[in-house]
């Protein structure tokens, strides 16, 4: 199964929008995953709008009737694979070890906030932030992330940067 994951869109705002590339990734993916800080009820419903399933958790920066309509943290099932979702991860310290024991069982947990993207693994879990598509911060340039996941659960996660 291919899902596309995203975080920390904050749309809208201004004349911002997602970059094409990102869209055309959500469109052919069969699931996409969105990490909170999506900031509007009125882009939940333009993801929804794109056609694949959607799973999102609520962030900091959320209205609040995304807060009353999102969990604060997921668990998702996808073919064979558990992947956590949450916003906020914590503190860097101990950050990896912290994820793994609030999601156990998870083969991955994936997490927002930041705007830097990640790719990491801690005791045979993934750890993953797809970084942001509209907000770059501190990180090297906007980005989002494609995992494929293979029927037996193994999870294959790819950062993809965005013009």
């Amino acid at each position: 199964m291919l899902v596309a994951v995203v975080s920390d869109t904050h749309l809208p705002r201004g004349s911002r929008q997602l970059p094409d590339s990102c869209i055309e990734q959500l469109r052919r993916s069969e699931l996409i995953l969105h990490c909170g800080d999506l900031s509007s009820l009125s882009f939940l419903h333009e993801l929804l709008a794109l056609g694949p399933p959607l799973h999102a958790v609520y962030g900091n920066a959320d209205e609040p009737a995304l807060r009353e309509t999102l969990p604060k943290e997921l668990v998702v099932a996808v073919d064979g694979a558990r992947l956590g979702l949450l916003h906020i991860p914590g503190p860097r310290t101990g950050r990896h070890a912290r994820l793994v024991a609030r999601f156990p069982h998870c083969d991955a947990v994936i997490y927002g906030h930041t705007h830097l993207p990640e790719l990491s693994r801690h005791e045979g879990v993934w750890i993953l932030n797809p970084g942001s598509p509209t907000e770059r911060r501190t990180a090297l340039g906007r980005s989002m992330l494609m995992l494929e996941i293979a029927k037996d659960g193994a999870i294959r996660p790819q950062l993809h940067p965005l013009a």
